[in-house]
């Protein structure tokens, strides 16, 4: 795996470097040697967080973790990527893509669970209306919702608008 790190608001020491490789090498078994792991550490105040992403053929394997320690962060970012890929093994690799990334004895181990399938137990129809990515936040908040999908009135195209946890708002959009 080739390991991307980057440091905002922090130096990347060897020891920390040492670190992330060790803890995430764990993941090695699962990915080709030529992998591309970014890792982005970045402090603020109190708070020491650790971004991680792997792309892989036609997808994108993410965490992000918090903490007041960058060493307990990084053990829980590997811990979570290791359940996403225990869990959604068969959604991220489909067998006609030849698993891309993934080494071939991931691909052919067989441990999926019913209990970790993914179900759709509801699901909703309603009007896009075309609006202004603000228009688009005040409406979320009058449905109390976390996120909100709309036409944005200025490129045309489908956008969402998201509460970010630190109460801002996030506006995702298409690439032309």
């Amino acid at each position: 795996m080739n390991f991307v790190i980057y440091g905002k608001n922090i130096e990347i020491t060897d020891n920390l470097r040492q670190a992330i490789e060790d803890k995430l090498g764990k993941l090695e078994r699962y990915f080709t040697p030529d992998t591309k792991v970014n890792v982005t550490l970045s402090v603020e105040k109190e708070r020491q967080k650790i971004e991680v992403t792997i792309p892989v053929k036609g997808s994108i394997i993410r965490s992000e973790q918090v903490s007041n320690d960058l060493y307990v962060s990084i053990d829980l970012v590997e811990e979570v990527i290791e359940r996403q890929l225990h869990k959604y093994k068969s959604k991220i690799i489909d067998k006609h893509q030849a698993g891309g990334s993934f080494q071939q004895g991931y691909i052919e181990d067989d441990f999926n669970n019913e209990e970790d399938e993914i179900r759709i137990i509801r699901s909703k129809k309603f009007d896009i209306k075309p609006m202004y990515p603000e228009d688009a936040c005040v409406q979320m908040e009058l449905l109390g919702h976390g996120f909100f999908v709309f036409v944005n009135a200025e490129s045309d195209k489908t956008n969402v608008v998201y509460r970010r946890k630190n109460g801002t708002y996030g506006l995702i959009e298409p690439e032309d």
